[in-house]
């Protein structure tokens, strides 16, 4: 590794349940001790990590490190999108996992002990993945871009009932999935791609990248995160009973075998489900977003990071 490249540090110190802010010392000192000229800041929230990554983009920064979850990506992968400075792919990430569900990371088998983590930045492997981006339709505001999955209804759902046990690390997701049944009613969607339409009373539809959400869960047909095309799955009229027989075949991947699951693939997807009275939630890596119809497109090879 070359001493004279400077890299800026962005730290999110509620990741995992405050992990961050406790093991930084340690992993600064990683730092140093491995000769890595570095800057870095705690954010104070998911748009102020935004701004940062725009701010230091514009002041020449092309190498950044996340500590953090899924979150903390999201969020600096949408300031890495958001600015205009630079070619979105002329921009590094590095990530030293500390989060909930560290989901993204398991597709590419980025180890959460620190060491091994900052290994695999200071090694140098760069390679580049698409990036989703979401346009609400009903409503104006600002576009999402997404690095692993987004989803609309059920998986949202738990996201809302995710925070207040965050404690319980990936068990989160299944403790909030599991009080989501008895509260969550499915709804009716359209989902429209380039070559085929798809209506349904629906639990829930998901647009994924990359293999895992939800603390593990395998819920798309994977493939690539860089071949231009979405994973797509409609997950159509469940019930409570088949969501809880089939539950193990959330983490397995088995889910997008059975008959009530549509699985597609499209660079280019509308999901419309704003007729509904109680609008489901839309979640993009984790993070709730909004409601209502949305168009979602991809950007190919628009994220660049360390790996092995």
């Amino acid at each position: 590794m070359s001493n004279s490249k400077k890299w800026f540090v962005i730290i999110n110190p509620t990741s995992g349940n405050g992990k961050a802010k406790t093991f930084w010392p340690k992993i600064k000192h990683l730092l140093e001790t491995n000769d890595f000229n570095f800057e870095f800041e705690f954010t104070k929230s998911g748009q102020h990590n935004i701004s940062v990554v725009q701010n230091i983009v514009n002041q020449g920064f092309k190498h950044i490190i996340c500590v953090g979850g899924d979150g903390t990506i999201h969020h600096t992968v949408n300031g890495i999108m958001l600015q205009k400075s630079v070619p979105t792919s002329s921009i590094h990430v590095g990530v030293i996992p500390i989060g909930t569900g560290n989901d993204w990371v398991k597709t590419y088998g980025i180890p959460k002990e620190h060491k091994k983590a900052l290994d695999i930045i200071k090694n140098g492997n760069i390679k580049q993945q698409d990036v989703g981006k979401i346009e609400f339709l009903n409503y104006q505001k600002p576009s999402v871009f997404f690095n692993n999955l987004a989803g609309v209804g059920f998986d949202g759902y738990v996201v809302s009932k995710v925070g207040k046990y965050k404690h319980f690390g990936a068990l989160a997701y299944l403790i909030g999935a599991v009080l989501g049944l008895f509260s969550f009613k499915n709804f009716n969607v359209e989902v429209v791609t380039n070559s085929q339409t798809i209506k349904a009373k629906s639990l829930m539809v998901l647009v994924g990248l990359c293999k895992y959400s939800g603390g593990g869960m395998q819920l798309t047909d994977y493939k690539n995160p860089n071949n231009g095309l979405f994973d797509v799955s409609v997950a159509k009229d469940f019930s409570k009973w088949d969501i809880i027989k089939n539950m193990t075949k959330l983490f397995n991947g088995s889910i997008v075998k059975l008959k009530k699951v549509d699985t597609l693939k499209t660079n280019c997807i509308t999901i419309l489900s704003s007729n509904e009275i109680n609008q489901p939630y839309i979640q993009a890596d984790g993070e709730l977003i909004g409601t209502g119809d949305i168009k979602v497109s991809i950007i190919s090879k628009a994220f660049s990071f360390y790996t092995k």
